[in-house]
């Protein structure tokens, strides 16, 4: 469970790099954070659906 919220919180800190990155002109690093937001959100939320919710 505590890596599913590392990664969720990782990529909520992506998606404001993204935002940044975007209001700079830096596009190398809008991919970067884009791709950032990708993987480690459907991570998390893959990893909270299949195994971090209880089910009672």
């Amino acid at each position: 469970m505590g890596t599913a919220i590392i990664t969720l919180l990782i990529a909520i800190l992506a998606v404001f790099a993204t935002v940044s990155t975007l209001k700079n002109k830096n596009y190398l690093g809008f991919l970067f954070a884009l791709a950032t937001v990708l993987v480690f959100g459907f991570f998390s939320i893959m990893t909270l659906i299949k195994s971090g919710y209880p089910e009672g």
